[in-house]
């Protein structure tokens, strides 16, 4: 694997795990916001190692997977849904409330497994 690709690849796990943590502590939008970073670094990763080229710099996971080409319903899905929430989980203006108000424990789940479905869709086609 490419340095910078693997250097991606560990920031993501360690992102997920710190997602882990924040769910278990309660702290929601903040176990949300590293959901999205965990899938977006390894997304970013996979670019890396498909493209051989750094990736944009960019935290729409939507445009990542559609540079790459990445045709997997279940991915795509998880990328239009993890995309707004690196914006909505840290702004007041960007989810018209106070962030920390309008997660809970269900909507940081369903977060978390999308993270993970990526992570492991980036892990087989890695080869990891």
């Amino acid at each position: 694997m490419r340095e910078e690709a693997r250097m991606f690849w560990e920031q993501a796990l360690e992102d997920l795990r710190t997602a882990e943590i924040l769910l278990n502590e309660g702290r929601y939008y903040a176990s949300v916001f590293f959901a999205h970073q965990a899938a977006e670094k390894a997304l970013k990763a996979l670019y890396i190692q498909r493209l051989r080229r750094s990736p944009p710099r960019t935290h729409s996971l939507v445009r990542l997977v559609n540079e790459m080409n990445i045709q997997d319903p279940n991915i795509i899905d998880a990328a239009m849904e993890l995309t707004p929430e690196y914006v909505t989980t840290r702004y007041p203006n960007a989810a018209n409330e106070v962030p920390a108000r309008i997660y809970n424990r269900r909507i940081a789940e369903e977060h978390l497994r999308r993270a993970r479905e990526v992570i492991e869709f980036c892990r087989r086609e890695l080869g990891l």
